[in-house]
């Protein structure tokens, strides 16, 4: 990300200090998603109790946040090719903040759901227009290379927020949590005002409209290497979305572990995939993008194997926790790999592009969540299902994608 861009949309050189700014405060806008999912994990079962309802309803605000980054993203992103990336993103945080202040005030579980949902769409805007500006000033290897720093901070999310989370357990309830949230999305909302530009300079702007949103979707889901790239990061993030959205009660309620010792073991899981993600920044060079991917999905299979052999075997914590720390760990192969591959192409439809990769990510993640609590609740048996179920449909994704075509030419 060699290349900057003014308010006037013309190029200038970025020194060091700055891209490593820039790329640091991308991280941060692409984990609203993880951030707002993680964070209140060690409460789901308080929610649970304070709210007097079920776990099927506790695990929809997790779906409900899942929903609402994937119908955000396909209005950010078309929004910010035509308008350029910088006000769409705004409006974005400034609904995030708000909404999670909202949800600190809800008095019902269902109100905290519709919430939830409004708090994904103004997130979204974050993780979207993240990718659409790296495809802005870079591509090729080093897009995948700075996908794979912004995997790093994805991974970074779940080791922090969750122990933050138990943490602040201590001193307060689920609703501070909330306002925790809030208030870091008051601050990125300053911070991104005063130090993000435009990336997308007027000349290169989509101008036709509805009609040429439509044509751009129309244009890349036509093209074999995007849809399997898609589907096959949309698998990985639901196998990883499973994790989470079934963990806390498999993990506390199954196993017996404290809120403060969940967090701690999601940190750890975390650790990996931030691990998994800096080995394929270094590697993709030399092995390519397409075959981490394919490692990635593997490991993700290999897991699922296992946690279902645990599920019907009764196998001990040890065993389980194994298996959970494989699958979060290789999505730091899976993310950033598959992003790539997606983006190549994109050049004038980044923001479509980013869209549909989004969308269709939070879709598949978001189903995850209710199929879990459909099993008895507090077992691992729905879980591992779930997870496996994903991982073989990634793996076929992927293997079916072309393999002629890197990003290495984008």
């Amino acid at each position: 990300m060699g290349r900057d861009r003014g308010a006037t949309g013309h190029a200038v050189t970025a020194r060091p200090e700055r891209q490593t700014g820039l790329v640091a405060l991308l991280g941060f806008l692409s984990a609203f998603g993880p951030l707002s999912m993680d964070l209140y994990l060690p409460a789901l079962p308080r929610i649970q109790t304070g709210l007097a309802t079920g776990q099927s309803p506790v695990q929809l605000t997790l779906s409900a946040v899942a929903l609402g980054l994937a119908v955000g993203q396909l209005i950010a992103g078309p929004l910010s090719d035509r308008f350029g990336r910088r006000g769409p993103l705004l409006v974005g945080i400034g609904t995030w903040a708000l909404a999670s202040l909202l949800c600190a005030l809800s008095p019902t579980i269902w109100t905290l759901i519709a919430i939830r949902l409004v708090q994904g769409m103004g997130g979204s805007a974050g993780i979207v227009l993240a990718r659409a500006i790296v495809r802005d000033r870079t591509g090729g290897m080093e897009a995948a290379r700075v996908f794979a720093v912004l995997a790093s901070i994805l991974g970074g999310a779940p080791v922090l927020a969750p122990v933050i989370g138990g943490q602040l357990l201590r001193v307060t309830d689920w609703r501070g949590l909330f306002v925790f949230l809030a208030g870091t999305g008051l601050v990125l909302l300053l911070v991104t005002y005063r130090t993000l530009p435009e990336t997308l300079p007027p000349e290169r702007r989509v101008t036709g409209g509805l009609r040429t949103t439509l044509v751009n979707g129309r244009t890349l889901i036509r093209r074999r290497a995007f849809v399997a790239a898609v589907l096959a990061q949309a698998c990985g993030y639901g196998a990883l979305f499973t994790y989470i959205s079934g963990s806390p009660f498999a993990l506390q309620t199954g196993y017996g572990l404290s809120a403060q010792q969940f967090s701690l073991l999601f940190a750890v899981n975390g650790a990996g995939m931030v691990v998994a993600a800096q080995a394929s920044r270094l590697l993709v060079q030399r092995a390519g993008p397409r075959r981490l991917l394919l490692a990635g999905l593997t490991l993700q299979v290999v897991a699922g194997a296992s946690l279902l052999a645990a599920a019907v075997t009764g196998a001990g914590v040890a065993v389980v926790l194994t298996a959970l720390f494989v699958l979060v760990s290789a999505n730091g192969l899976v993310l950033p790999n598959a992003t790539a591959l997606a983006m190549a192409d994109s050049d004038r439809m980044a923001g479509s592009a980013a869209a549909l990769l989004g969308v269709t990510q939070f879709t598949v993640a978001g189903i995850g969540a209710p199929l879990i609590g459909l099993g008895t609740a507090g077992t691992l048996l729905p879980v591992a299902v779930v997870v496996s179920a994903f991982a073989a449909l990634g793996t076929a994704a992927a293997a079916a994608a072309p393999a002629g075509r890197s990003p290495a030419s984008a």
